[in-house]
């Protein structure tokens, strides 16, 4: 291993700005989720979790129910992603219209619509897949499923057919995408494409994850064979395998498997694996998976039980200690870890590194990134009432870095700083801001703050856990407590804010 003595100068100037996924052309690498069956969890709760690696926007709100008159229509929109607010129609275009239902659910307005007052919550990633399976042809993205989904939808599995049969009849015009969606009793991974450059309609196939195993997503296709016979565990739509011998991505021999087919135009997705095998074999250790491996299981029954808090923290991996994968690990000053090594290097950061001494720092994809916009993880507990027992724990900014703030299925308002983005614009009053500023300060100097930043992370979670409220809580109630968790949060990052510039004001 190589030892490189860097100017402290010199790397503080390279540190600052988180580097992207498209700087080390990685593209198609944003999200993960981590899908946890009610069997395998240590409450009994099933999860489904995301992060939300890119731009999109970072505002939220509560969508009420709504009931809706004979003969009403669903405008469908693309765009609303990167809105800096609600009501915000920059870049915003409707695609089309469906018919509407006339009953909605109230749901979690997220980038990617994350969880409704029944119970049912989704997280996502993006596979990309063939470019030739591309369509312009159609309405939807895959983000217009997820909303329609929490709108209409009370169980998971419905969720799943009514997103498959809506991109078929009206036409899918996304990338491959995979959706992890959950009800308090299972867990589904959906994944989906476009059916042909002009083609109307959609490809897709959905999977049940064994209640008593945990699956990952993390921009790979992960569906097999599908047993269409097994109607509990498989779902599809019926021109699977048509398209891909239409398109040349299957010849028609042997067994035919989904991910073989439509896996992205980076061949068996070896270059992107880390976070797959890091997190499965962390749950499974016994198991002996390598990062060699041709290929990974569907899901891994945990050798323990997996915590909510388990899941928090495998989303804010970073590979530190680790042989092969730290990226910090060479990075040193006289013979230890330099105090700016830090697991998310910018693009001109790891080539001065690397120009001063070849092959010291190696990219590798870690699960929490800087480039992060926000994190959920959701938690469904079908032993309490849908309003107390469903909650997105959600954050802002790095993974690794930002506290989770607990949103009720049966709440309906936010905090203020939630209501306006701030990926674009700097304001401090604003929810990203008010993490990211001491995030990025303690990334500056990660090997001297980390102790304590995360002794404050673990403090702030500790009293949002330990002060729930119970099975009888209305939704006043709910909101009060997400305020106060955000109050409490919003205030200690500040205080650690203001404890690096002290720290470091006359310079690093």
């Amino acid at each position: 291993m190589k030892t490189l003595k860097l100017l402290a100068g010199l790397a503080i100037v390279l540190v600052w700005l988180p580097a992207t996924a498209q700087d080390y052309d990685y593209e198609g690498l944003d999200c993960t989720s981590i899908a946890v069956g009610r069997l395998a969890s240590a409450d009994g709760s099933v999860m489904t979790s995301h992060t939300c690696d890119g731009k999109s926007r970072t505002w939220l709100t509560q969508e009420p129910s709504a009931r809706h008159p004979k003969g009403t229509v669903h405008p469908v929109y693309r765009g609303g992603r990167h809105n800096a607010f609600p009501g915000d129609t920059t870049g915003l275009r409707c695609t089309g219209e469906i018919p509407e239902v006339r009953k909605t659910y109230a749901y979690l307005n997220t980038a990617y619509p994350s969880l409704n007052e029944k119970q049912v919550g989704i997280g996502e990633t993006t596979f990309s897949g063939p470019d030739t399976l591309r369509s312009g042809n159609g309405i939807f993205l895959v983000e217009e499923l997820c909303r329609l989904a929490l709108q209409r939808c009370d169980n998971a599995r419905d969720a799943v057919l009514l997103m498959g049969r809506l991109a078929e009849q009206y036409g899918y015009i996304d990338g491959g995408e995979c959706l992890t969606v959950a009800d308090p009793k299972e867990v589904w991974f959906f994944e989906i494409l476009g059916a042909g450059k002009g083609e109307k309609g959609a490809v897709w196939a959905a999977q049940r994850v064994p209640d008593d195993e945990v699956a990952v997503s993390a921009n790979i296709p992960r569906i097999g064979r599908i047993d269409r016979s097994d109607r509990r565990n498989f779902m599809a739509s019926d021109n699977v395998e048509a398209v891909a011998l239409k398109y040349g991505l299957w010849d028609g021999g042997g067994d035919f498997y989904f991910y073989k087919a439509y896996h992205a135009a980076y061949g068996a997705g070896k270059n992107f694996r880390e976070r797959e095998w890091w997190i499965l074999n962390e749950l499974a250790p016994s198991l002996g998976l390598k990062y060699e491996d041709d290929e990974m299981p569907f899901s891994v029954k945990p050798e323990k039980p997996v915590s909510v808090r388990d899941v928090m923290q495998l989303l804010r991996s970073t590979y530190e200690g680790v042989e092969g994968f730290d990226m910090t690990a060479n990075i040193k000053m006289d013979g230890k870890i330099s105090p700016l090594a830090n697991p998310w290097p910018t693009t001109n950061y790891q080539k001065t590194i690397n120009s001063i001494a070849p092959g010291t720092l190696t990219f590798r994809r870690t699960v929490a990134v800087a480039w992060c916009a926000y994190s959920t993880v959701i938690q469904l507990r079908g032993w309490l009432p849908d309003a107390v027992g469903g909650i997105c724990w959600l954050a802002v900014d790095n993974p690794a870095q930002s506290p989770h703030i607990p949103i009720f299925a049966g709440g309906t308002e936010l905090p203020e700083a939630m209501s306006a983005c701030g990926q674009k614009n700097y304001d401090p009053s604003l929810f990203v801001w008010q993490f990211r500023k001491a995030n990025k300060l303690a990334t500056l100097s990660w090997q001297t703050t980390k102790e304590g930043f995360n002794k404050t992370l673990k403090e702030v979670e500790d009293a949002a856990f330990e002060g729930l409220p119970g099975p009888k809580a209305g939704k006043d109630e709910l909101n009060a407590y997400t305020k106060k968790v955000y109050d409490n949060a919003a205030a200690r990052w500040a205080e650690l804010e203001a404890d690096y510039w002290v720290e470091f004001g006359r310079g690093f």
